[in-house]
């Protein structure tokens, strides 16, 4: 279908919005007019622009406060319409966005609202405009659709219908059903946004958290399937307010912009079957669920120090890449890469690259790429067993791989065909990642692993720091194969503090107790824990003298959910990087979110007691 959005969800000036919604491969174009006023292209130059970049001018909005009005303001308001026409026959654009009116002055009259609408859709038609009527959310009378579609219904005239808006009709909890009884013809343009369930006043809701679709919480795509069941075939157009939008990169935004509405017309199109379902309806090749995280990368100047925390954990060196300076150190199903060819930035170690086991990686590249996610440039010998990666948002490498396929070349292969035995310790296999976001790039982030990863996300937690707030989303697949933890720290500077936060690998282990023993008998460095937790531990749950005389002797934290019980611990970070290892008793969902807290605090103070150190995530 032909999807647009407007220029309001992007930031910059009007001529850059247009670029990066141009390259970012969209059919049209909504001008908000602002955009227009300020600028220094004319109406003709915009038109002229647009076209060059392959869009259609499909709206022109807002024109406010319009309908139900006293006679004098009714002057006023069909003078400003008169302008308005002018500017859009220059603009080219044939379609006016009419709000509900919100001014105290208007009157709670439906046959005058549409005796005064059929009056402007006159108007309009003479100028070959069409008036497409909104009800907003906090119109002052008009605030459901079914209202507005009374009152254009009331109206009848052929240049004035609908604009259905997602978010307007979804922030209210109104049923979509009765959207199926408006006919097509009147359902002149819609609006889609998502946005977190907040409990706050609409208006505010609207202006600052609304989201593009699949990054909230809205039925976004229910709503959708509502309006194509009516035979609608006009545009699929975005219209998001949002205070991370207003300053993030407008390439980016509009990217991630057509990313969603590629994915919701995927959902939809599930929502609608086959039968239903509209030729003009294109969504992208199925996802590839991944089966497991085959591997995580880290970059590191040399290997020494990670080295060391890996021996003490129990894994071992494997092999060595015949043709590349990175090592393989594996235990049982768990394997870290280490690169020392990519130092890592002068923050030291960092987490680069995660591996995803799929079962079919080919596949798994062309849905990314139909989701905009290119395949990141990769050199290789000739050979080496190919490998494909597209870039996370944040940056880090995903790479798609088969590590055992009977018959077939491995990428471990790699590494040399006499590798040593990875041994059989407790660790298993690697549980999740935590990978820290940008702090304008966390919806971005949830979107592309739900949408290119086929990956269901959990609820977002915002957890204290001392020095700030925490906020983090877990992704995962449906049996808990793959987690993915999205981090973002709002952190405030301090004394020691780094602007760059800390990633980490969480390792699964069979017996988390001798994992630990082992580990201090190495002499590594465990992240210290103060006896205070232990103090409360013991008041929150009862677990037994023995077993909390264990905990607190070996510093393990532990959390429990109505499925199973949860121990772990962390090592020391070197550069951004540190390990957690994790055991989960039962069935366990969780990521000891509620150990947070303490984790932070001492993250923070052995970062003080080491003369500084990246902020953590």
């Amino acid at each position: 279908m032909r999807r647009s959005i407007a220029t309001v969800s992007l930031s910059g000036p009007l001529d850059d919005k247009l670029s990066a919604i141009g390259a970012a491969g969209f059919d049209g174009v909504e001008i908000f007019e602002n955009d227009l006023v300020v600028g220094v292209s004319s109406p003709e130059e915009v038109r002229a622009r647009a076209a060059d970049l392959g869009l259609g001018i499909d709206l022109y909005q807002p024109f406010r406060d319009f309908e139900a009005v006293p006679p004098p303001l009714l002057a006023a308001n069909l003078r400003r319409a008169e302008h308005r026409f002018a500017v859009m026959e220059r603009l080219g654009a044939t379609r006016l966005l009419v709000c509900s009116n919100v001014a105290p002055h208007s009157i709670d009259d439906d046959a005058l609202a549409a005796e005064q609408l059929r009056l402007l859709a006159e108007r309009a038609a003479e100028h070959g405009v069409r008036i497409a009527y909104e009800a907003l959310a906090w119109g002052r009378h008009v605030d459901d659709y079914r209202h507005a579609w009374r009152i254009v219904r009331m109206a009848g005239h052929p240049a004035l219908g609908l604009c259905l808006d997602s978010f307007h009709i979804l922030s209210r909890e109104t049923d979509p059903y009765a959207i199926e009884t408006i006919p097509a013809e009147k359902i002149f343009f819609l609006q889609l946004a998502d946005a977190p369930r907040l409990p706050m006043d609409v208006l505010h809701w609207s202006r600052h958290h609304r989201c593009f679709p699949g990054q909230g919480d809205l039925d976004v795509a229910g709503l959708v399937a509502h309006v194509l069941r009516t035979g609608y075939d006009g545009p699929l157009s975005l219209e998001v307010f949002n205070d991370i939008f207003r300053q993030a990169d407008a390439t980016r935004t509009a990217r991630d912009a057509m990313r969603s509405l590629a994915f919701l017309e995927e959902e939809v199109a599930g929502r609608l079957g086959a039968a239903s379902r509209p030729a003009s309806l294109t969504p992208p090749p199925p996802p590839v669920r991944p089966t497991g995280l085959a591997f995580a990368e880290l970059t590191a100047p040399r290997t020494g120090p990670l080295a060391g925390t890996l021996t003490a954990l129990g894994f071992r060196r494997t092999g060595v890449h015949e043709h590349k300076p990175v090592e393989l150190w594996q235990q049982n199903s768990a394997r870290i890469l280490l690169d020392t060819g990519n130092a890592g930035g002068q923050d030291g170690p960092a987490l680069a690259a995660v591996g995803l086991e799929s079962p079919d990686p080919a596949a798994s590249v062309k849905r990314a790429e139909a989701l905009l996610s290119p395949v990141l440039p990769r050199w290789r010998d000739p050979q080496d067993v190919p490998l494909d990666a597209v870039a996370a948002p944040d940056g880090t490498a995903l790479f798609f791989c088969r590590t055992v396929r009977p018959g077939h070349p491995s990428w471990t292969d790699d590494f040399g065909r006499d590798r040593r035995d990875p041994g059989d310790g407790e660790i298993t296999h690697i549980d999740h990642v935590a990978l820290t976001q940008p702090w304008h790039h966390f919806d971005e982030a949830s979107l592309f692993y739900r949408s290119v990863l086929g990956l269901r996300p959990h609820e977002s937690l915002e957890l204290p720091d001392p020095y700030g707030l925490l906020r983090s989303r877990a992704v995962s697949t449906p049996d808990g194969r793959v987690r993915i933890a999205l981090n973002v720290a709002h952190v405030g500077p301090h004394e020691g503090a780094s602007t760059v936060a800390w990633q980490h690998a969480a390792l699964a282990s069979g017996d988390i107790v001798a994992t630990v023993r082992r580990f201090r008998a190495a002499g590594a460095a465990q992240l210290d824990v103060p006896d205070n937790y232990y103090d409360d531990l013991e008041a929150r749950h009862d677990l037994g003298a023995d077993r909390h005389r264990l905990l607190r002797e070996l510093r393990l934290l532990y959390d429990r959910d109505e499925h199973g019980e949860f121990l772990h611990f962390y090592t020391a970070t070197t550069g951004r990087v540190f390990f957690e290892v994790v055991q989960r008793l039962g069935g366990y969902q969780g990521y000891g979110a509620a150990n947070a807290p303490v984790r932070l605090a001492a993250q923070h103070a052995r970062s003080a007691d080491h003369g500084g150190g990246p902020r953590p995530a």
